[in-house]
């Protein structure tokens, strides 16, 4: 039984070896990209900007800033809940930032046959 292969993946070692470099910059791109993203640092506010969270890209906080109308002794849980959401906020920010910036790297699969790269992901 003969096996075809799809568009594109044909044409012999030199495709191939063309594949493979442009599969090695992808992954120097994207490795490159994580470090520059790791560095960056976010802030985000919840409550109207009561609370302020400053996280870096490896999802570490930084910061807590806590405005004094907001600290209110008989309303704790208030507090706590403006807490939560903002550093829920903060790591959902570089999330979504980490995932668009690797995805403008991969988008460029298709460029390599539209196969997936066992190990890159």
């Amino acid at each position: 039984m003969k096996v075809r292969l799809p568009q594109g993946m044909g044409g012999g070692p030199s495709n191939m070896q063309s594949m493979l470099k442009q599969a090695q910059k992808m992954q120097e791109d994207m490795a490159a990209k994580q470090e520059e993203l790791e560095a960056a640092e976010y802030e985000v506010s919840a409550g109207g900007g009561v609370v302020n969270v400053k996280i870096n890209g490896k999802k570490e906080i930084l910061s807590v800033k806590l405005s004094e109308e907001i600290v209110d002794p008989d309303d704790i849980e208030t507090l706590e809940d403006l807490i939560v959401a903002a550093m829920n906020e903060a790591i959902g920010k570089v999330e979504r930032i980490s995932a668009e910036e690797m995805q403008k790297i991969t988008g460029s699969l298709g460029a390599l046959g539209g196969m997936g790269m066992p190990g890159l992901f």
